[in-house]
């Protein structure tokens, strides 16, 4: 009997999830990419780093970090000094860019954004803040009817040009309509990379039929592979993750500890407690 009651709910919860995944699916928007980041791949929040001072910093700011917090990464003073400050301000300096925010606004139509906690800020249902700046790096393609020259699946009309197009090479985009449902979702679903769907409605012999629009994009040729970009993208938002709460590991760590202490005390009070009421009973 109880057998068949957990069974009925395993399978109560497995179609509960499955209709979840299909209205997922079914509504519209950028379906976002698992960012295979790694906090403590020293290496990667390194080149990330350098990455990030060479071409984002040019025009957005972290004006929350400071250059010497790259000191927990592995860098010396001297390395950071030399290789990754162009400006001539000091180690001990909060990382701002000499753009004012003002002209930025004037010639972007919007000043660009601070940078410091974004992947901590982009965190929604849909993803985390790491996956969608992994996602929204990894989805610029080539659109002449925008000003910048370039659009993105993930922020549709974005304002921002891709910085990194010499990188990755100049993508195009692709797009498939469906009628049917089922094509669609398996359509979607057989797609590795980015995407980004929309769910529609056309006339077609004098009746109303939905439409599906699947959007893709076709990798361009830059100066590295897609394998490649993908790992320098990585390490950018390895670094920007790092960057949004450079404590978090530190945090984790005391907190690992606190949690044993903790641990210990109730044990301890545990055995107190009976030596206390031993006799009573």
């Amino acid at each position: 009997m109880i057998g068949n009651v957990f069974g009925g709910l395993a399978r109560a919860f497995a179609c509960a999830a499955l209709l979840a995944s299909f209205a997922a699916i079914a509504s519209e928007g950028p379906r976002l990419q698992t960012a295979p980041i790694n906090s403590h791949d020293v290496a990667s929040l390194q080149n990330g780093a350098k990455l990030f001072i060479n071409y984002c910093l040019n025009c957005h700011t972290a004006s929350y970090m400071r250059y010497n917090r790259l000191q927990d990464l592995g860098l010396t003073e001297l390395q950071i000094k030399d290789n990754l400050i162009f400006t001539g301000v000091k180690v001990g300096e909060l990382m701002h860019v000499g753009m004012d925010r003002k002209d930025a606004k004037e010639w972007f139509g919007v000043a660009p954004p601070d940078l410091t906690v974004t992947a901590r800020a982009r965190s929604s249902g849909a993803g985390s803040g790491s996956d969608w700046i992994y996602s929204y790096l990894r989805s610029f393609y080539r659109d002449p009817s925008r000003a910048t020259g370039w659009n993105n699946l993930v922020f549709p009309n974005v304002g921002m040009p891709h910085v990194l197009w010499q990188l990755s090479g100049q993508a195009q985009l692709h797009e498939e309509v469906f009628s049917s449902e089922h094509a669609f979702k398996a359509a979607l679903i057989a797609t590795k990379g980015v995407a980004q769907f929309e769910e529609g409605h056309e006339i077609k012999d004098g009746k109303t039929v939905k439409r599906y629009v699947l959007k893709t994009l076709t990798a361009g040729n830059g100066s590295l592979s897609q394998v490649e970009y993908d790992k320098s993208v990585t390490d950018i938002v390895n670094f920007m993750t790092y960057m949004a709460e450079p404590a978090r590991l530190e945090r984790r760590r005391i907190g690992f500890y606190v949690l044993m202490v903790l641990g210990l005390l109730l044990l301890l009070v545990f055995v107190l407690k009976k030596s206390y009421w031993k006799n009573i009973h």
